[in-house]
């Protein structure tokens, strides 16, 4: 595994770190300020329209695809620095590059999937950064880390399929410009084809939005404006049938196209976060002097960095080994449960850290550690909990364990 960047890497690199440091960052209290004077608004705050412009006029554009004819045409591990950097300022960068979810992984679908009238009606303004998108997996009422689970039903009747449900914690709902649902075709099929996906555009009959669910980072009635953890209640909805995305029954094996690339750029980003928070430590504890001497030069605060140190190295490691097997085709499944679940918790650990040294400060939101942290939280449930992948995990390596009777495999086959 070669881990030199190629001059093409290197070069957006180095664009997207100015692009940071002269717009992204600068615009960040602008942001702040802006949700806080808007608590109602689901308008998008003016200053990421103004960053996406920028960012699309430099070309940082769609740099998540690999698919040429539709995006940038990097591989996950040219995109894995390029996410981390992002990933710096999670609620601005991403989508101001058009790389932020649940869009990104609805546009990989669509480029995959979708009819040539599916592409053109809903994937190109959304390459465009033109329109905004929603995904609907999660319900109310159902174990949805399981998708198997889901018990929101379409039926088809004649031209047009007719979905009743109810779903929530869907991403971008309350802003959305159409929606991908999934959705129970067929009650009686194996578990994993079951269900199908459909896009449903925003504004159809029956599709009734209730609220933005509050969370620990949006406690609010009206939480994300721009966005949000929507839930949604499908009454008798019809859709045209041409609306559904591929074959019927193929729901399951969409979603884990979609959640398998995305649980990994997911982690890149969080690179990003702890990255920042672990900057931030280190330049708290080298200028704040207390009790005689430096935070730096006490033992409890250098055992804080060396623990930080040795995650977020072995966090990276972990995402660019599961990046380079999904470039080669090879199975990732192990590779990309071990990285989602160590990065996710590793996240927690850094920001955590840096809030303490910080002391008052960290706690306060005159930083990004408060806002970083209460994000943090649910990294270790979104795109399955850190329960579901530790069982995947030991499934795997026992079953690796008894073909070969070695464990080497289920530890990324690596050549040791």
């Amino acid at each position: 595994m070669e881990f030199e960047y190629d001059q093409r890497t290197q070069e957006l690199i180095g664009q997207l770190t100015g692009f940071m440091e002269s717009h992204v960052y600068p615009a960040e209290a602008a942001h702040r300020d802006w949700v806080l004077d808007n608590p109602t608004s689901w308008d998008a705050p003016p200053v990421i329209e103004e960053l996406k412009a920028e960012a699309q006029k430099r070309g940082l554009w769609n740099l998540f695809l690999p698919d040429k004819e539709h995006g940038a045409g990097l591989t996950n591990l040219q995109y894995a620095p390029l996410a981390e950097i992002t990933g710096r300022s999670p609620a601005l960068a991403p989508e101001a590059t058009n790389c932020a979810a649940p869009d990104t992984g609805n546009m990989e679908v669509l480029a995959g999937f979708g009819t040539a009238q599916q592409q053109e009606q809903w994937l190109r303004p959304l390459l465009a950064g033109e329109i905004r998108s929603a995904f609907c997996m999660t319900e109310p009422d159902v174990a949805s880390s399981d998708a198997t689970n889901i018990a929101t039903r379409i039926e088809r009747d004649g031209d047009e399929y007719v979905i009743n449900g109810h779903k929530w914690f869907t991403s971008n709902g309350s802003v959305a410009d159409f929606l991908i649902v999934m959705a129970v075709t067929d009650p009686a099929a194996h578990p994993r084809r079951r269900a199908s996906m459909f896009v449903v555009p925003a504004g159809t009959p029956g599709v009734d939005i209730l609220r933005d669910v509050p969370t620990m980072s949006e406690p609010h009635e009206h939480p994300a404006r721009h966005g949000g953890h929507t839930e949604i209640v499908y009454r008798d909805v019809r859709i045209p049938a041409e609306n559904l995305i591929g074959n019927e029954g193929d729901g399951f094996l969409l979603a884990q196209q979609r959640l398998g690339p995305g649980r990994i750029h997911h982690c890149m980003r969080w690179l990003g976060q702890s990255g920042r928070a672990f900057d931030m430590l280190c330049e708290r504890a080298q200028s704040r002097y207390a009790h005689g001497s430096l935070l730096a030069d006490k033992q409890g605060i250098q055992w804080m960095i060396a623990d930080s140190t040795m995650e977020l190295y072995q966090a990276k490691l972990m995402v660019l080994h599961a990046a380079y097997r999904i470039d080669r085709g090879l199975d990732f499944a192990s590779e990309v449960s071990m990285a989602k679940h160590f990065v996710a918790n590793a996240l927690g650990r850094i920001i955590d850290r840096s809030i303490q040294v910080h002391g008052a400060l960290g706690y306060s939101t005159d930083t990004p550690l408060a806002h970083l942290y209460q994000h943090a939280r649910w990294a270790r449930l979104a795109d399955g909990a850190d329960e579901i992948h530790q069982m995947r995990i030991a499934q795997r390596t026992i079953a690796a364990y008894s073909r070969e009777g070695s464990t080497r495999r289920a530890t990324g086959d690596l050549p040791l």
